[in-house]
């Protein structure tokens, strides 16, 4: 088989990837919110005055993105009926976030001043460096949290991983942790986490609920590895 020929069964075999242009969109999209947004209403709530800000925090928020794209590409590799899904739950609920941002733009005024902090180390520079390039606009809901929540779901719905237990709790014990890092580094209000968490269970009702079995059958039979 010639180059050409690889190539092109390459991209019939991986064709599902087309998907992944979503994001394309999806950073179009944000980064035109994230520069524009100039007035927003404010999330807060008085339990946010509660919580400590902890900058060791800044290992699990950097992590999310790692989790987040190696959970993806698992699936792509693995299972397109698991592909599909997560990138159903993923591309629909971040659509639904960047619509309520464009709707009713909002942000918070939580950020500790790092530089009267009283200490500096690694974890505060990092951080500092997230907020220099992120702004505390387009935070309700938490896309940090709610694709946290959509990945460790795929992962628990898989058949090839939900019964391996030291991933379904490595899983669950680092969503936790993501989802903490965003009020505990003062980059989300709690509310912010709850809008995420109601996002998350209204998506799984309409990902995974429904009875699919009919239509994943002929896809379960073209297995990536078969074709």
């Amino acid at each position: 088989m010639n180059l050409k020929n690889k190539i092109k069964g390459l991209l019939y075999k991986y064709r599902h990837g087309a998907i992944l242009s979503y994001f394309i969109i999806y950073m179009i999209w944000f980064t035109y919110l994230e520069q524009n947004v100039k007035e927003y209403a404010l999330v807060y709530s008085k339990l946010d005055d509660l919580i400590p800000f902890v900058e060791i925090f800044i290992i699990p928020y950097i992590l999310w993105f790692a989790f987040i794209f190696l959970t993806v590409a698992y699936f792509f590799f693995k299972s397109k009926s698991d592909f599909y899904r997560i990138c159903a739950f993923l591309f629909i609920g971040m659509t639904i976030c960047l619509s309520i941002y464009s709707i009713w733009p909002n942000g918070q005024d939580l950020r500790v001043d790092l530089n009267s902090l009283g200490r500096s180390n690694i974890f505060t520079s990092i951080l500092s460096k997230i907020y220099m390039v992120d702004t505390p606009t387009n935070v309700f809901p938490s896309i940090h949290v709610y694709n946290s929540i959509g990945a460790m779901i795929a992962i628990r719905k898989s058949e090839s991983l939900r019964n391996i237990k030291w991933v379904q709790w490595s899983t669950a014990i680092l969503t936790i942790l993501i989802s903490l890092s965003t009020v505990f580094l003062k980059q989300h209000s709690i509310l912010d986490g709850l809008g995420a968490i109601v996002l998350s269970i209204l998506m799984y009702a309409a990902v995974y609920l429904p009875n699919w079995s009919k239509a994943d059958k002929p896809v379960e039979q073209e297995k990536l590895s078969n074709i």
